[in-house]
């Protein structure tokens, strides 16, 4: 049985369906990316499971029971969450920012001590946020500070980790680092990694499961090379594409025909054969320059 799981789970804003009635089992130790079209239910998703959002029916079961009936620090040791606009108060150093992370695992009697700053250091060190930890969090790039708050997530310690786009504003660089960033997070410590994803091509190549969503519904779940196809890519995104094997990765990679499978010329091209523009002059008569 899987850790976290979807049990015939509903889910809206004031009575507006958004998930309906969804059954989902997050592997063990998975890189899982949830995909699907804009406005579908992601995001709502990944809230749910880390009870940001109360199901109106159904439940997410943690370790086989209903997540809402555990304390929060008791959740807040098993799962991470990195939303996907974070805000980090002003004036804030990154090593303090990432100490954050160490909040669940303290208490009364319990405040900071050794094993957090081990933490924090750790977390940083893998995240590649050392050399930053004294400067102010709002100095850095957009590229650095998704890196801080990874980090922050990491000194959190949890085995589950939920990320809610988080390549999202980055240029290609930076995203395919942090996504190199996220598989070597999963296949080195094993965590359960679960991320909002739009980019299907890095779906496909960094996750080892993809749940696919539409209308609040799932369409498939399994893995990259058995459930991409044209056909899926066409139901759920209305893409009409081909899926062949991509050379470096030999994962599913999809490639869409757009108008260059047409026929017919595009209009820039037909209207390049043209001596010129054309203009009426003042007599109505068309004319070419």
């Amino acid at each position: 049985m899987s850790r976290l799981q979807v049990k015939r789970m509903s889910v809206g804003y004031e009575h507006d369906p958004i998930l309906k009635t969804l059954n989902i089992d997050i592997p063990d130790g998975s890189f899982t990316a949830i995909i699907g079209p804009n406005g579908c239910g992601k995001t709502t998703l990944l809230r749910s499971l880390c009870r940001l959002l109360k199901p109106e029916t159904g439940q997410v079961c943690l370790d086989g029971e209903n997540i809402h009936h555990y304390p929060a620090k008791t959740v807040a040791k098993q799962l991470g969450l990195l939303p996907q606009s974070a805000n980090a108060p002003e004036g804030i150093r990154v090593t303090d920012l990432v100490a954050r992370g160490r909040y669940p695992h303290q208490t009364l009697f319990r405040q900071w001590s050794e094993e957090d700053a081990v933490a924090v250091q750790l977390a940083m060190d893998v995240t590649g946020t050392t050399q930053f930890a004294d400067r102010m969090v709002d100095s850095l790039s957009g590229g650095q500070r998704q890196r801080v708050w990874i980090a922050m997530a990491l000194a959190q310690q949890t085995p589950i980790l939920l990320l809610d786009e988080p390549t999202t504003y980055l240029d290609i660089a930076h995203q395919i680092d942090l996504m190199e960033l996220f598989r070597m997070l999963n296949l080195e410590s094993g965590r359960t990694l679960v991320a909002v994803l739009h980019d299907l091509n890095h779906a496909c190549r960094y996750a080892t499961h993809l749940i696919a969503i539409k209308d609040g519904e799932v369409v498939a779940q399994g893995s990259p090379q058995r459930i991409i196809t044209a056909q899926l890519v066409q139901q759920v995104f209305g893409l009409d594409c081909i899926v062949i094997n991509d050379p470096v990765s030999h994962t599913p990679l999809i490639i869409p025909k757009g108008s260059f499978t047409h026929s017919h010329k595009p209009a820039l091209e037909r209207s390049s054969t043209n001596s010129g523009p054309t203009f009426s002059n003042d007599s109505g008569e068309t004319m070419s320059s």
